[in-house]
């Protein structure tokens, strides 16, 4: 059984930071690509950053040169640090994984259940 678990949201002041954490357990042979997407209340899901294994980075136009994606591939962890917050983004942030669990297995996506960030103006 495969888990993503997201960590650190909450709540901050405009123009404050946050580090989130994405965390995959479980039988995993491999992860190719994970990302970060975030859905506000009333929206559409919306992609906000991916990174993949070998640390190519891709980044929404509304939080490029704010956040960063990183990742520790030792870990199986991921993380998303996010400075210069504003209150659009609030949000509810989830991780996704695109993994095998074997080496024969197809490749799939498994998501985290997503944590809160809200930014107070």
């Amino acid at each position: 059984q495969v888990q993503l678990v997201e960590s650190g949201g909450g709540l901050v002041q405009a123009g404050g930071s946050l580090r989130l954490s994405c965390a995959a357990s479980g039988t995993i042979f491999s992860i190719k690509t994970m990302g970060w997407y975030r859905q506000a209340p009333g929206k559409q899901r919306e992609l906000v950053a991916t990174i993949t294994s070998s640390g190519s980075t891709n980044y929404s136009d509304s939080v490029k040169g704010r956040f960063t994606i990183s990742r520790d591939n030792a870990k199986n962890t991921m993380y998303l640090q996010m400075n210069s917050l504003k209150p659009e983004d609030t949000a509810v942030y989830s991780c996704n994984a695109d993994l095998k669990l074997r080496a024969w297995n197809n490749q799939q996506r498994y998501w985290g259940q997503g944590t809160q960030v809200t930014v107070s103006s």
